[in-house]
């Protein structure tokens, strides 16, 4: 079943309407017909269960059959990935969105190969947040996460220092039973985040610049890819406080 997002106010008691690029989408690419069914976020925490009830030329539409089950987890999860080469922050959005991220954060570190000026960072970001959208809706998130603009490690640190629980995953770090010991610490309702490395790993000024301030964690014995680590510790996350 296909999902849309749509704003508040346009959803009723009973009723509900699809306006924008969505209605060239269900009208001409997915020849939606009416009676088909849908699933709509307010991207507030509400989700229902839809009937296409008419297909307008600027909007569809809709009689609300019920309130569905939402989807979010019971953290806010913000994803501070280090930019990594070529396509590979397309691929941490759209897995990142579908495991839970409520926000990612690309950051500039020191190791980083790219360097993005700020009209390229913008462009990028555009093009993320689209990637971001899309994966909620396959995935039927309630919200869409935001992709933040592309940020220096330590306005990174300094944006964490407002979330309850700070992961620092390090290849240098051993063990798991450290990392059980911290995830199962966290609590329903937490702001948690998941700090990941480029492909050249965190400077050890980075490091030590965060020691006392987060967890630093393991996320296995064998050295993980960029574009693998943030969703392994966001699955290891999700297994410890989704029901």
């Amino acid at each position: 079943m296909f999902q849309f997002f749509v704003e508040p106010g346009q959803i009723t008691a009973q009723e509900a309407e699809i306006t924008g690029g969505d209605v060239n989408h269900i009208r001409n690419v997915l020849r939606m017909k009416a009676g088909e069914q849908v699933r709509i976020s307010d991207q507030q925490g509400q989700d229902f269960l839809c009937r296409i009830e008419k297909l307008e030329e600027s909007r569809i539409l809709l009689r609300i059959q019920e309130k569905c089950q939402g989807t979010e987890p019971p953290v806010k999860i913000t994803l501070f990935q280090g930019l990594p080469k070529g396509n590979k922050m397309e691929l941490v959005v759209q897995k990142g969105v579908e495991l839970g991220a409520s926000e990612i954060v690309p950051v500039a570190m020191q190791n980083c190969v790219v360097k993005l000026d700020h009209k390229r960072a913008e462009h990028k970001r555009a093009r993320w947040q689209a990637i971001a959208e899309s994966a909620a809706k396959q995935s039927k998130r309630s919200l869409v996460p935001v992709v933040r603009p592309v940020c220096t490690f330590s306005e990174a640190a300094a944006y964490a220092r407002e979330l309850d629980v700070r992961l620092f995953p390090y290849e240098q770090e051993r063990g798991m039973a450290h990392t059980r010991e911290v995830l199962q610490k966290v609590k329903k309702g937490d702001s948690v985040g998941i700090f990941i490395g480029p492909e050249g790993g965190f400077s050890a000024g980075e490091v030590e610049s965060i020691r006392h301030e987060m967890e630093i964690i393991s996320l296995g014995n064998r050295i993980l890819r960029t574009e693998t680590a943030g969703l392994a510790a966001l699955a290891m996350l999700l297994y410890e406080v989704e029901e």
